[in-house]
């Protein structure tokens, strides 16, 4: 399961970031070369401290078995790290979880709302809580807030500035809002040698099965990913996900639920792995 919330992650990230680099992109009534619009992203991403968005992600594993992940997710950098992740559809080689899964992180700790936890851990509280600073295993709490922070504007958009065959290839309206539509796609080895050192070995490792990542970005006048597509494949693995952005910098208001609804993660059930 958290493969799942892994790769939601991935493609949030990606999404954030929004544009390519070798074509120039009108932002307003302004035209910047590729070098100024990967810039001007990134300093739109400096300025985005929440965003709320739509997932849809299907995927294959080299065996043939596919999978599929619906939902919705909240993100918020500022004041606090923190994240609302609702699944709505869960499945994999022809199983789905059942009720779907919600996961909310607010001051280091997770709390998750699954049928399946529930009654493996004999609660009746709708909530589980894990305290990621009380774990045992430290390396398990570090991975897991280390996921949460990968949806990083920074780390996307550096990424996206390894491809080298980004077009604009039309304009289009989404939700209403008028866009350009950006193809292209970047070789992930490259791509992730642009990161800093710390980070490289955990995007790395989330991206390990690809060589390159196609996407699509629709694009705003103010610079702004409105609707974000990416896919892939390699080795008889595929994936291909589409985020659909709702709103940014609103006040989103993440909050761990009642204390009343939320049961304890026993002591000795492992989280990591």
């Amino acid at each position: 399961m958290r493969r799942f919330l892994v790769a939601a992650g991935v493609v949030a990230a990606l999404a954030v970031a929004g544009c390519g680099t070798t074509t120039a992109q009108p932002l307003g009534d302004v035209k910047l070369s590729a070098a100024e619009a990967i810039q001007q992203t990134a300093q739109k991403a400096d300025s985005i401290d929440s965003y709320s968005a739509d997932i849809v992600l299907d995927f294959a594993d080299p065996k043939g078995q596919k999978g599929t992940v619906q939902g919705s997710m909240l993100f918020q950098q500022k004041p606090t790290l923190a994240s609302d992740v609702t699944l709505s559809q869960v499945s994999f080689g022809g199983q789905s979880v059942p009720g779907g899964l919600r996961v909310v992180l607010a001051d280091e700790v997770a709390y998750v709302k699954m049928d399946l936890l529930k009654t493996l851990i004999g609660t009746d509280k709708p909530w589980v809580k894990i305290d990621l600073k009380q774990l045992g295993d430290a390396k398990a709490a570090s991975q897991f807030l280390d996921q949460a922070q990968q949806i990083d504007l920074k780390t996307s958009v550096t990424l996206l500035t390894a491809s080298k065959d980004v077009k604009a290839v039309g304009t289009e309206s989404v939700n209403g809002v008028d866009t350009t539509h950006y193809a292209g796609s970047f070789p992930v080895e490259a791509a992730v040698l642009l990161l800093p050192k710390e980070t490289q070995e955990r995007v790395k490792g989330q991206l390990s099965q690809l060589k390159n990542v196609k996407f699509d970005a629709w694009i705003d006048g103010e610079g702004l990913p409105r609707k974000i597509g990416i896919n892939g494949a390699e080795q008889g693995a595929s994936f291909s996900a589409t985020l659909l952005f709702k709103s940014f910098n609103e006040q989103l208001g993440i909050a761990a639920p009642p204390a009343d609804q939320v049961g304890d993660l026993p002591k000795n059930m492992p989280v990591g792995g």
